[in-house]
């Protein structure tokens, strides 16, 4: 691996604190770093090396597993890191940048291979893609450069295809890495193993056998100190148009020709190409949109949306959202994709469930009476990494009773093997140049033109209004519907434990 310096933009804000300097010290521990490296974090702060080094040592105590952290560890992974004190909005602040990045090379003989994190709000990363590009520091002919964008890319269709415009006056397509953190999850990318090394699913996974698919991401939490930012998103911008629809596309796309980043992305971009547009006076048919109010939980009151710190009382901002997708192409016809996120949920999980399609003829009675409802196949995201296939087995004792039970895999049962965070795989990739698992342009335009009629229509709250529903349940009862208006329910994944909470199984 060659060297290089990542400069993070933002290093003294959460992101970087709790995610990416405990993804960078477990790479180190790891040894998926070159044994030359350094980190250049960037800020108003007037902060040193050193006490850049001290807050991070503070906060490697706190985020990073128990089972990783080693004080010895992190005090040598802090030598490599380095604070430059500036005004990221000031153009002539850059030529300092310029400076320290010259100086940092020449210590450890490293060629100009410059990686970028936008650690920032997103209405800086045009300001600092032109500063970086009036003086050079993107310029290739001595080493490479790269970029990592956080989410969101744009506020709507015309933002990200402006943000789109602005960088690539900077940076060729090959250098910008769109960070989707759900794609670093390590279930996520066994999706496509379990899909394409498996013989006994792919012949399966189609609109012959396959009756319905649900994707659900839900939060216990509510927005807490995001609220600034949620009230300006909510539901669909933060969850919807990136980490879900990126989900859906690995479920439901075709074979890539290889491994290669380039065909298993051609792929996914063909799925959203493929997406059934949902025009505006559509959308109360297929899209249900919620917000959390008042509730007791565990006898505790829990504030409704709009009294929370820094929301307005007249908010009209989803905290939850349910809809259902059709992907019109030969292997998914007439096959619903039900998508549901939200906050104040029972519990936080996510996780992707394949129903396929009962027996054509039920010969065996069901436990309890129960509707023979079809095998699924539970993906678990979160937490608990696993796999679930529920098939059905005799009960013990006489007759043909028939029950589920579930053939799983947890991936803790790997015990010998370390399971990366969803940061770590991600920068390691970017650093390797492995463009895989970030979301090219033509994707994130792609899912922009599929919600844009979505939002368009949220403007209208007499066509499509905001259905309230208590902290703590599973959103508003017209999700339900949404799914019962053909013979489908959502899977509840956790049960309520009288004195424990929520208790979550695959």
């Amino acid at each position: 691996m060659e060297k290089f310096i990542l400069v993070i933009f933002g290093a003294s804000g959460d992101l970087a604190w709790r995610k990416l300097m405990p993804a960078l010290y477990n790479l180190h521990q790891q040894k998926m770093l070159p044994e030359a490296f350094k980190v250049l974090g960037v800020g108003r702060m007037n902060m040193t090396d050193e006490s850049f080094r001290a807050k991070t040592l503070d906060g490697l105590k706190q985020f990073v597993n128990a089972k990783q952290y080693s004080d010895e560890g992190a005090h040598k992974f802090a030598n490599y890191l380095h604070f430059q004190s500036m005004d990221t909005k000031n153009v002539d602040d850059y030529a300092l940048l310029k400076i320290r990045l010259e100086t940092l090379s020449q210590e450890f003989a490293c060629k100009t291979n410059y990686l970028f994190y936008y650690a920032t709000p997103p209405l800086m990363y045009t300001t600092i893609t032109r500063h970086l590009h009036t003086h050079q520091l993107t310029c290739q002919d001595q080493g490479w450069k790269r970029v990592i964008i956080e989410k969101p890319y744009g506020h709507d269709l015309a933002s990200a295809l402006e943000l789109t415009k602005e960088l690539s006056q900077a940076f060729a397509e090959e250098q910008i890495y769109r960070i989707d953190h759900y794609l670093g999850k390590e279930t996520v990318q066994n999706i496509l193993v379990t899909r394409f090394s498996n013989s006994i699913f792919e012949p399966l996974w189609n609109h012959n056998y396959v009756k319905y698919v649900e994707i659900t991401s839900s939060e216990s939490l509510g927005v807490g100190s995001r609220a600034g930012y949620y009230d300006t998103a909510g539901a669909m911008r933060d969850m919807v148009q990136n980490h879900l629809l990126q989900l859906l596309a690995i479920v439901a796309m075709e074979p890539p020709t290889t491994a290669d980043g380039n065909a298993i992305r051609d792929e996914m971009v063909k799925v959203f190409q493929s997406l059934r547009k949902i025009k505006e006076e559509e959308v109360p048919h297929y899209v249900v949109r919620g917000q959390y109010t008042t509730s007791q939980i565990n006898g505790k009151t829990i504030n409704a949306y709009r009294e929370e710190a820094e929301i307005s009382p007249n908010s009209n901002t989803e905290t939850y959202m349910a809809m259902a997708c059709y992907i019109d192409n030969w292997r998914w016809s007439g096959v619903p994709f039900y998508i549901r996120t939200g906050k104040r949920l029972p519990t936080q999980v996510t996780e992707i469930v394949i129903h396929f399609k009962p027996n054509p003829h039920g010969i065996f009675a069901q436990k309890d009476g129960l509707k023979d409802a079809g095998n699924q196949l539970i993906i678990r995201i979160q937490p608990d990494e696993g796999l679930v296939l529920k098939i059905g087995m005799k009960v013990p004792g006489g007759g043909f009773e028939v029950d589920k039970v579930g053939l799983d895999f947890h991936y803790s049962s790997l015990t010998d093997h370390y399971i990366p965070q969803a940061y770590e795989r991600l920068l390691c990739d970017c650093i390797q140049g492995d463009s895989t698992l970030f979301q090219r342009n033509d994707a994130v335009e792609a899912t922009w033109k599929f919600v844009q009629p979505i939002i368009n229509a949220f403007a209208n709250t007499r066509k499509n209004p905001i259905y309230g529903y208590p902290a703590g349940t599973w959103g508003p009862e017209r999700a339900n519907q949404l799914l019962a208006k053909d013979g489908f329910e959502w899977r509840y994944p956790c049960k309520n434990l009288a004195n424990d909470g929520v208790y979550c199984e695959l």
